[in-house]
């Protein structure tokens, strides 16, 4: 009989692989509170209809998709927008505008697994909906930088590359193009460092060509427009080194509506690390034309992040030192006596209540391997019940001393152990 395995482009979570997984939870959340953004979940199936309606039918060629019982055609939620759209447009009276949430959770898509790719993936999404302005644009900006601030980016590690579809349409005015065709010109756009020779020749087409694109870029924007405006918001945020201009952003996907942009590793290395941009027209055509709401987003997958984590030296030292303060344990209560385990197991129960992270062998077990299992665990505390009970010993793993405790003293004890400084390594 055959193996049963993983299936690719899915993960298995194994607890090493969750503390990490928790820990990129942990940034996501603390950034968007401080913010104020509040969270919000969406069902992980929704109809397949909503991902037609943002995309066309061509989209559920890239999904998980399929009719439920009652032949209602349903998909994998491969992204959080339209989801967003569709309960917000449910209830817009409910809520002060603007709205500003955020959504942590699984997306799928049926797509071939490869490198920062994988058909199940984790997204951090924020969004802010009901401003117009440029305001809410800087604003999430600003969140996707400061949130890799805080897993320890700085300008050398990423950038953040900022453009506005809409600036696109003095250049159509200029070539004598269509704005009939300004969704074509867009997508052709987009592959332009990836197929140059292909852009080109579609260009051509157009009646323009790459050198008049490449010219159209090169330009400083506007300083009161709206790319201006945003710029000015994050250079009076402190945040201007990790900006840069680059127009030939426009995210291909037809939904965007005006300021886009990409978060990306300064060396290329990678594929984008964030990405969005304003989607003023997403609610009205999720509603029928019924809810007329500007919004703004982004996402951020957790694939791309953990692989620029591990290329970043100050990432990875704020990362282990998140996963040192979350041992299985703190504290590993040992048995020098199994005559004594009753004593031992209230004493546990004390300190769990207490708050602390508990463990304790729940077998029989030699008293030299329960240090060995309280290494394993991580714990800094060795509490030893004995014969003496009520006199306990307490063990500082750490530093390697002991001091003497008992039943009513003890919690205090563990918490000044636990409070003290660890060694200093070398």
């Amino acid at each position: 009989m055959a193996k049963i395995q993983t299936l690719p482009g899915f993960h298995d979570f194994y607890p090493e692989d969750l503390k990490i997984r928790n820990y990129l939870f942990e940034v996501w959340r603390r950034v968007a509170h401080r913010h104020g953004f509040v969270e919000y979940e969406a069902p992980t199936v929704e109809s397949a209809e909503l991902y037609r309606r943002k995309s066309g039918d061509e989209i559920l060629s890239q999904l998980f998709h399929f009719e439920d019982k009652g032949g209602r055609e349903m998909a994998l939620r491969p992204e959080l927008t339209p989801s967003l759209a569709r309960m917000a447009s449910a209830r817009l009276r409910d809520y002060r505008k603007p709205l500003k949430w955020f959504q942590i959770g699984p997306c799928f898509r049926a797509e071939r697994p490869q490198k920062g790719r994988r058909r199940e993936f984790i997204q951090f999404n924020a969004d802010i909906l009901g401003d117009a302005g440029t305001g809410a644009d800087a604003e999430l900006a600003a969140l996707a930088i400061e949130t890799l601030r805080e897993f320890g980016f700085g300008t050398d590690e990423v950038v953040l590359r900022l453009s506005n579809r809409d600036v696109w349409n003095d250049f159509l005015a200029e070539q004598g193009i269509s704005f009939d065709r300004a969704g074509e010109f867009l997508t052709i756009l987009d592959k332009l460092e990836r197929d140059p020779e292909g852009v080109a020749a579609k260009l051509a087409t157009l009646g323009t060509s790459t050198d008049a694109v490449r010219e159209f870029i090169a330009r400083d924007p506007d300083p009161e427009g709206p790319l201006g405006r945003v710029l000015a918001d994050l250079e009076a945020r402190g945040l201007a080194t990790y900006v840069e201009t680059d127009l030939s952003i426009v995210r291909g996907l037809a939904y965007y509506t005006g300021t886009v942009f990409e978060v990306f590793d300064r060396a290329r290395a990678l594929r984008a690390v964030a990405g969005g941009g304003r989607y003023n027209d997403l609610a009205a055509l999720v509603s029928d034309g019924a809810v007329d709401l500007p919004a703004i987003g982004f996402a951020m997958g957790n694939v791309v992040l953990g692989d620029l984590i591990d290329q970043c030296a100050e990432a990875k030292v704020r990362l282990l030192a998140w996963l040192d303060e979350r041992t299985a344990a703190q504290v590993y209560v040992m048995i020098a006596d199994e005559a004594s385990r009753p004593h031992a197991l209230a004493v546990a129960t004390d300190l769990r209540r207490a708050g602390l992270r508990v463990d304790l062998p729940l077998s029989p077990l030699k008293f030299n391997k329960q240090f060995q299992a309280a290494e394993a665990v991580g714990a800094r505390v060795g509490v030893i019940i004995g014969s003496e009970f009520p006199a306990i010993s307490v063990k500082d793993l750490h530093h390697r001393r002991e001091v003497a405790a008992t039943a009513d003293t003890l919690a205090q004890t563990v918490a000044d152990i636990l409070a003290a400084p660890g060694p200093l390594i070398a």
